[in-house]
């Protein structure tokens, strides 16, 4: 088990300590979990309450908290605890799971697959002809990667991920269980004679590096040329990203939300939980969309959406609040 003093701890996060606690911390926990030798973390003034009740030794604390540690605890005044708490998580990771071989036996590998140094592949791999692995990749058992796809150095792929052939995937992204890289577009056209007729879906998805892709999402590859995530975009779990959409950079899309195709995110775009967006929108930097929220046209850089349909977040809550008003009244 790993364990650390406060002043060893506070050697990574780089705070001032105010107080002091002879106990090693063994690990870290929210703060109404915690026993006596766990450190937790106060990211905002409204949690100090839970401060008294809290058997922590220690916390993690925003610059302006307003109270004290108490005896034999401490805090690590830092001026983001949210970011301090990302490494304070890194430092307790546990390893990730081991390869006792660099490439397991059981993988099946074209012979014109090139691999880099120190790349592992697991148990029931596929690799498929062409493929191009850079350095230091890791793909966890049953994993699929496809013909010409190329797959940048120290990017994860985890189990059951199916990367399509002619996707090209960045450095340090991470591929998470069963995300699907690359399918085939949802394309069809009415025809008299035969129902619905598949458009084919002849493109590929390229994505940057530094992406981050959740268990069970999809990012399906373009009809024409490709689907592009920028660097840094981090997609969350059960995530759907429609054919030729592209993403700027350091676009964050929460659960259950979607895209549908030919949908252009700004860069730093935020999509909220279940929200969907309609195809051939273009949403400007830095706008955010509500949870929930249905967006049917464009919406300008830097504007806060919410509602189905969407609707400036002021517009909405004004809305809301009218409604509100129009049911006590009619209670009355």
């Amino acid at each position: 088990m790993k364990s650390f003093t406060i002043q060893q701890i506070n050697e990574v996060l780089k705070g001032t300590i105010v107080g002091d606690t002879f106990l090693k911390i063994t690990a870290p926990e929210q703060l109404e979990l915690a026993n006596t030798s766990e450190i937790s973390f106060i990211g905002n003034k409204k949690y100090e309450r839970f401060w008294e009740t809290s058997k922590a030794c220690a916390a993690i604390v925003n610059e302006d908290i307003s109270i004290e540690p108490g005896e034999n605890r401490a805090f690590i005044k830092v001026q983001n605890a949210d970011l301090a708490m990302s490494q304070i998580l890194e430092l307790f990771a546990p390893p990730t799971p081991l390869f006792s071989i660099d490439i397991h036996p059981t993988a099946v590998i074209d012979t014109t697959a090139v691999i880099g140094n120190g790349t592992k592949i697991g148990a029931g791999c596929y690799v498929g002809p062409n493929v191009q692995l850079g350095e230091n990749i890791t793909i966890y058992p049953n994993a699929t990667i496809l013909d010409e796809c190329t797959i940048g150095k120290n990017t994860v792929i985890w189990s059951g991920a199916v990367v399509r052939e002619r996707c090209h995937i960045g450095n340090d992204c991470i591929i998470h269980p069963n995300a699907s890289i690359g399918a085939d577009g949802f394309g069809f056209r009415p025809d008299p004679l035969r129902g619905l007729v598949k458009i084919p879906q002849i493109g590929n998805v390229v994505i940057g590096n530094g992406v981050e892709i959740g268990a069970n999402s999809c990012v399906d590859r373009g009809k024409f040329s490709s689907t592009i995530l920028g660097d840094g975009c981090k997609i969350d779990n059960l995530v759907q990203i429609g054919h030729n959409s592209i993403l700027g950079k350091f676009c964050i899309m929460a659960g259950n939300s979607g895209l549908a195709g030919s949908v252009t995110l700004g860069n730093g775009v935020i999509i909220g939980g279940s929200a969907s967006i309609k195809d051939h929108v273009t949403i400007g930097d830095g706008a955010i969309v509500g949870a929930g929220s249905g967006v049917t046209s464009d919406i300008p850089a830097g504007k806060t959406m919410l509602g189905y349909p969407a609707v400036e977040a002021r517009d909405a809550l004004k809305q809301w609040a009218i409604l509100k008003r129009l049911v006590n009244e009619s209670k009355k």
